[in-house]
């Protein structure tokens, strides 16, 4: 077993992605061990989905609605405790001062020992995809947030009690660190990511078996049968 192979479970954890599908997608199986596992987790979506179509005749207003039933039964699947919507729009959300605000805000309420968002550092994967602007913004924003912001108390007045968190998470990361071991979780995490119905109409079985694939060889590199890597940054000594 590989000593990079994360076993603690933090007592509060927060992730903190843009759009509603990604905190399943990218850390669902880590998400629902740790929830099983006695954390109080809690889950941010910045963005409101509202472009999450191929089809220009679909209704934004429709398809928020859609995508905010889907996200609200997929958190509950990995039975996380709180789901927290910030609405911005797709594409257009900036790592400003209001979207730090509101991140310093659910930090110093929720008082996660960890949080979890996509490493903005991850652009290019290779020579066929790179990485949805929305995710390095929304990574920069909860970097930002998290440290120096929401653990100075000179920093955004008004919204809570000074918090520092411990370490970020960062999944998609081209330089893992760690792994978490998610061979309890893999199912739960495929169910909950197959609650976004409006972004799987023609997925069929194939992302489900890629997402078994991925964990799988994400496991081999763990000594584990399934497994997710993140990038660990300790934010506090």
């Amino acid at each position: 077993m590989s000593e990079a192979l994360l076993e603690e479970t933090p007592a509060v954890a927060l992730a903190i992605y843009a759009h509603p599908d990604d905190p399943v997608i990218s850390c669902g199986g880590t998400l629902a061990r740790w929830a099983g596992a006695g954390s109080t987790v809690h889950v941010v979506i910045c963005t409101a989905g509202d472009k999450g179509a191929t089809d220009a005749n679909v209704d934004p207003d429709a398809l928020v609605a859609s995508r905010t039933v889907e996200a609200e039964r997929s958190v509950e699947v990995l039975a996380a405790k709180g789901l927290h919507l910030l609405g911005h729009l797709d594409g257009e959300i900036e790592n400003d001062v209001a979207l730090r605000r509101e991140l310093v805000q659910i930090i110093r309420d929720v008082r996660p020992e960890v949080i979890i968002t996509p490493d903005p550092l991850a652009v290019f994967f290779g020579e066929h995809h790179y990485n949805h602007r929305d995710h390095r913004v929304v990574g920069w924003a909860a970097l930002d947030a998290a440290a120096p912001a929401a653990a100075s108390p000179l920093y955004f007045r008004g919204t809570g009690v000074a918090h520092q968190v411990v370490a970020a998470y960062l999944s998609g990361s081209l330089q893992p660190n760690v792994w978490v071991d998610v061979s309890s979780t893999i199912d739960r995490k495929i169910e909950a990511v197959s609650c976004h119905v409006s972004q799987l109409a023609d997925a069929g079985d194939w992302l489900a078996s890629a997402l078994r694939d991925g964990a799988e060889l994400a496991g081999q590199e763990a000594g584990v049968a399934y497994a997710e890597p993140f990038r660990r940054i300790w934010l506090a000594s």
